[in-house]
């Protein structure tokens, strides 16, 4: 059962009243969502009624989360000085802690967590997210991503929690509970994105065509939309891609008739970026689309053409007094008419030992063990090691997209530990460092190799898409890396960086041991700490792994629900010290 959000009688009475009281141009303000910089003028947020703020890639609001909340401060007087006084809400795309600001706790990937599969650390994570986005200024996150991939070609894969429905509907939950439940100073607004059928486009394309039939939409990829609008989430995020021939933003059969009556969702129907000239404009408003992403010039022909939309008689206005009742619910129910301002208290919070110390044990349990030959693990602290490759000290290489930046970062980031870090921290002996695979090592026992794929976010991550950057299998560069080191005579392991599982058959023939270890954020000693025994493996693959290239000649990767397809390991498989404990 959808979770009601129970608003006390007093407040719908409230929210009714000011919808009487407002003015069109006021109501589609509400439904107004911009960036804090390019989208408005100084006076924008008073003279266009502007519903929300969002900050994404480009200038920061300061260098300081004083000067985040101060940005955000500003930008709500305005608000407050209006005629009705209704608060804006800021959103921002903290998908993996609060990844935009420079200093802040960075989790583990979703796909991290999928391999974790813990709902406690999830639930924790997303609290710990909450409370340092909070700290920044922000109440509305636009996670968890719960999309289910089915093709490893899409540049997404590692937003989402896991190819196996059951288990993204259970952690969707708890990362809606985590993110939502201490309504107040330490809750914000979760978003469920996106919806519906983003992952499972034919070929994996961002935003393409996802063919699969109602009956397959609605076993696979709508339960975890179930349990996030039972848990009560705030909003929902619409997807860039068609199904049954429509964009999914003008897709009323799913986005009203499904989300909203049938699961029976409260919350706000957000559209993804510049949606309403994107995808039919005034078509989108009718479909559902509460809130839109009124961005890179698009604001002011969205409030004009949803205004005469509803003059001419093709948008009625009570689907616009539906949107600003659901946007007035979510801001009376996280409090924002009673403290509409940042809680300058929370930024000593941001980035402490306790935020860090669930983000290692979140790394810890994410990691899979696909291989362990000749005792190459645990590594013994006496052991004279070798760590390979310039992965392993790298904090932005380590993290992924949407880290610091849209695209992530190919630096060190303030507050991070890397892998080499944390090896040196746990080893007795020095240990040698060779980045470029080039240099003279000799004398020692183990390589540590780190390869992986470099940070992407969206269409750039598309294999064979657009932008084609990338690969299904590891550059020749860290196949080298490998493959020069296995030649020594020498035990190597590997730990492989990726957002998502890579054709690495060859390199894992050659390795003595093989860890996945996807996109840990900024606590790189966590890895360490498991390679050394200090902690066991605990991660099980979230995905089915591929054997080779072929494996994705069809419209879809080789997943659980394919028969047809030999994996190189299942769903499931994860290695541990423990061999009673093994899963094989």
């Amino acid at each position: 059962m959808a979770k009601k959000f129970n608003l006390d009688p007093e407040v719908e009475e409230k929210i009714e009243k000011l919808i009487s009281q407002m003015t069109l141009e006021e109501k589609i303000g509400q439904m107004s969502q911009v960036r804090h910089f390019d989208d408005i003028t100084p006076d924008n947020i008073k003279g266009k009624f502007i519903g929300s703020v969002i900050h994404t890639q480009g200038p920061v609001p300061g260098k300081t989360a004083e000067e985040w909340q101060a940005k955000f401060t500003e930008l709500q007087k305005q608000a407050l000085s209006t005629r009705l006084g209704i608060p804006l809400i800021f959103g921002v795309d903290a998908v993996h802690g609060q990844n935009t600001f420079e200093g802040a706790t960075i989790f583990p990937h979703n796909i991290g967590l999928g391999a974790a599969g813990s709902t406690d650390l999830v639930t924790k994570a997303a609290a710990i997210t909450a409370i340092e986005s909070k700290a920044t200024g922000f109440n509305w996150v636009f996670s968890p991503c719960v999309a289910i991939p089915m093709n490893e070609k899409w540049g997404r894969v590692y937003e989402a929690f896991s190819e196996s429905t059951e288990l993204t509907a259970e952690l969707t939950q708890a990362s809606v509970i985590g993110h939502q439940e201490k309504i107040g100073n330490m809750g914000v607004m979760a978003t469920a994105k996106h919806f519906i059928g983003d992952g499972a486009t034919d070929f994996g394309v961002e935003g393409g065509n996802t063919s699969l039939s109602r009956e397959e939409v609605l076993e696979r990829l709508l339960p975890p939309y179930q349990a996030a609008v039972d848990a009560g989430v705030a909003s929902i995020m619409a997807s860039f891609n068609t199904l049954d021939g429509l964009p999914m933003h003008a897709h009323k059969a799913m986005i009203t008739d499904l989300l909203k009556v049938q699961l029976g969702f409260e919350g706000i129907v957000v559209s993804d970026w510049k949606a309403y000239s994107r995808f039919g404009q005034n078509d989108i408003i009718n479909a559902g689309i509460d809130m839109v992403m009124a961005v890179d010039g698009d604001l002011d022909g969205f409030q004009e053409g949803v205004k005469n939309g509803v003059l001419d008689g093709s948008i009625a206005e009570e689907r616009i007094n539906d949107a600003v009742r659901r946007i007035l619910k979510q801001k009376f129910r996280f409090g924002l008419f009673e403290n509409p301002y940042p809680d300058k208290s929370l930024i000593n919070v941001i980035g402490i030992s306790e935020h860090r110390s669930v983000a290692r044990q979140a790394v810890r349990e994410s990691l899979v063990l696909l291989k362990n030959e000749n005792q190459a693990l645990p590594l013994k602290r006496t052991s004279k090691i070798v760590v390979v490759g310039k992965f392993a000290d790298n904090s932005g290489l380590q993290s992924g997209g949407w880290t610091v930046n849209w695209q992530g970062t190919t630096e060190n980031y303030q507050g991070a530990t890397t892998i080499l870090q944390g090896i040196k921290k746990f080893a007795l002996n020095d240990v040698k460092y060779d980045p470029d695979g080039t240099a003279e090592i000799e004398g020692v026992d183990t390589a540590v190799i780190v390869v992986g794929e470099n940070p992407y976010a969206e269409f750039f991550g598309d294999i064979g898409g657009e932008m084609n950057l990338f690969q299904l299998t590891l550059t020749e560069e860290h196949q080298q890396l490998i493959q020069t080191y296995s030649q020594k005579g020498i035990k190597t392991v590997v730990v492989l960086i990726s957002g998502r599982p890579l054709v690495v058959t060859p390199q894992i023939e050659q390795s003595d041991a093989f860890v996945a270890a996807w996109l840990p954020g900024s606590e790189g000693d966590g890895i360490a700490e498991v390679l050394f025994g200090f902690f066991d493996f605990k991660g099980k693959l979230p995905h089915s792994w591929p054997k080779s290239t072929e494996d994705y000649q069809g419209k879809f990767g080789p997943n659980h629900w394919d028969n047809s397809i030999e994996w190189l390991y299942p769903i499931g498989f994860g290695l541990t010290y423990k061999p009673e404990n093994q899963n094989q």
